[in-house]
């Protein structure tokens, strides 16, 4: 076994963000880029030699290159098995299974989630540690703090192996087996999910489905859960094949960047429900014929019908959601008397909660959702608990959304994204808010007044840890709310998103679109944070 020691000087800007480290694929094809942050993971890592390490990724550009250059450096590190998905691919939800199941050391997925891909596009690297789950701030600190001082990375001489087929190889002494990505993650769904009653609803000829896996990495997943093991028609599953630049597209499920989706449901002759699926599995938009639902919504309807999902029909421990996801689960929360925990924005801040026992369900507003069958957010399984609830109750998604609305009320919530602007700007921006908080209290604007302002600081109620500047909250005294916050998952300039929601528990009053129910806070915010001064922007990018 010949094992290389390659000298190398620290990049000054490998610092994992909320979801690891992104970059621009250029980034990481410089020489020793990619290299000495995988370094950085093993070096921050305790008593990994000889245990299990998985990885995989979205199938999007530089992936196949990546998992070669990592498995020979996995096992010049002393990693003893190294379950790789074949063809590259596994989705981020795959992959915490597979941790969970194989009780792996850890994993390495090599996704940028939602961002672009191709030569030109976004790729990323993410730890995520033994319980499945993204790697918390103390994990993300130490590597970074590695890669600060590197001086020098091992990797194995030798040749590629085959992950084109599933099949056992050596690298030196480590044992690589390259597996199927999708059938550990479908016996999963098959312990959580009713299956006979999807198999009957999705072959009974009077319900139809639309899959949008946007040519990312759940087209697989998909097409065996939907098309073969339920019997879905043929076609169910569009854009259904991974493609190393998703197609051309930005795949990332919303009403933007899905619009072929949503076309086709907003269509004539639309299919019962639609969903969609982003670059690495975790995120899903649902739709149900001419109606969209919010991923806030989403959570509490989710949390308001668990009884009638198998996996979850014994009831919840509770649920938490991000800071700037709507209030909506929190009253269902209060109703079933269960807690409700508000946390940073970031999956990680879930785990801890998860493996507590004290959060059974959680989700973000963007895209977001899960339970604690694994340590991430999971697009299909959302999907799934859906089909479950439509499968059960016999009526249409928007239905089963109004009548929501009509027992909790309608929480109207909008997220507005500033990409890609100038980061001295944005910066400024916040920084300019936050001086501004502490006397806010009482203000009156028009015919709002704020109850509360302040930089949401998070304390862990498991380990007493402490995450402060995650956000400039502004509430008002009648339950109105409008958050800001810099995005930290994209890669050039800053993502400013502003973040809407107002309270509407008249049930006359709820048939209203959602951008009139806002526009007074959206001018509002606006008005407050100097928006377009600030970011040179007339509008946003993106509005969800």
């Amino acid at each position: 076994m010949n094992i290389g020691t390659i000298t190398t000087t620290p990049f000054t800007d490998q610092k994992p963000g909320t979801s690891g480290l992104r970059k621009a694929v250029t980034v990481f094809q410089k020489p020793h880029y990619l290299e000495n942050f995988v370094q950085s993971i093993f070096n921050s890592l305790e008593g990994y030699e000889g245990k299990t390490l998985v990885l995989g990724g979205d199938g999007r550009y530089y992936n196949r290159q990546a998992i070669q250059t990592i498995l020979k450096m996995a096992a010049a590190n002393g990693i003893g098995r190294i379950l790789v998905g074949c063809d590259g691919i596994l989705s981020t939800p795959a992959a915490s299974c597979i941790i969970r199941k194989e009780e792996a050391i850890g994993g390495i997925i090599l996704s940028a989630s939602h961002n672009p891909g191709g030569p030109n596009g976004d790729f990323g690297v993410k730890y995520n540690i033994s319980n499945g789950g993204p790697a918390p701030e103390k994990v993300t600190g130490a590597i970074f703090e590695n890669s600060k001082t590197i001086d020098s990375y091992q990797i194995l001489e030798a040749a590629d192996i085959n992950i084109d087929r599933p099949g056992s190889f050596k690298l030196g002494t480590t044992s690589v087996e390259v597996i199927d990505p999708v059938e550990p993650y479908l016996k999963l769904m098959e312990s959580l999910f009713d299956f006979d009653r999807l198999q009957q609803l999705l072959t009974s000829g009077k319900f139809r489905m639309c899959m949008d896996s946007l040519h990312a990495v759940t087209g697989p997943y998909a097409r065996a859960i939907f098309e073969k093991r339920l019997g879905a028609v043929e076609g169910t599953v569009i854009n259904g094949t991974p493609l190393e630049d998703f197609g051309g597209g930005h795949p990332d499920p919303n009403l933007v960047y899905a619009k072929g989706l949503v076309d086709i449901l907003f269509g004539e002759d639309a299919p019962d429900f639609g969903a969609a699926s982003d670059g690495d599995g975790d995120r899903n938009m649902i739709l149900g014929r001419n109606f969209f639902v919010t991923p806030s919504d989403s959570l509490a309807i989710l949390t308001a019908n668990a009884h009638l999902v198998p996996g979850y029909s014994q009831g919840l421990a509770g649920v938490a959601r991000s800071m700037p996801t709507s209030a909506a689960v929190d009253r269902v929360a209060e109703k079933l008397g269960i807690e409700c925990y508000e946390t940073p924005t970031g999956w990680k801040f879930f785990g801890n909660l998860l493996d507590a026992g004290k959060a059974t369900l959680c989700g973000e507003e963007s895209f977001g959702t899960g339970s604690n069958h694994i340590r991430e957010k999971d697009g299909l399984w959302a999907v799934l608990f859906w089909l479950n609830i439509l499968a059960v109750r016999s009526e249409s998604v928007e239905d089963i959304v109004r009548k929501h609305w009509e027992t909790y009320g309608r929480n109207f919530y909008s997220r507005y994204d500033y990409e890609a602007v100038d980061k001295e700007r944005a910066t400024e921006l916040m920084e300019r808010l936050r001086s501004m908080v502490s006397d806010m209290k009482g203000t009156q604007y028009g015919s709002y007044q704020v109850d509360y302002a302040d930089d949401f600081s998070y304390t862990d109620p498991v380990d007493g840890s402490i995450s402060s500047k995650q956000g400039i909250r502004i509430g008002f005294t009648d339950g109105s709310r409008i958050v800001f916050r810099l995005s930290g998952t994209g890669t050039k300039g800053a993502t400013l998103r502003v973040y809407l929601e107002s309270y509407q528990p008249d049930k006359a009053k709820q048939d209203v679109d959602t951008q009139k129910a806002l526009a007074s806070l959206i001018s509002l915010a606006d008005e407050i944070a100097q928006i377009r001064k600030f970011t040179e922007r007339e509008a946003p990018t993106v509005i969800t």
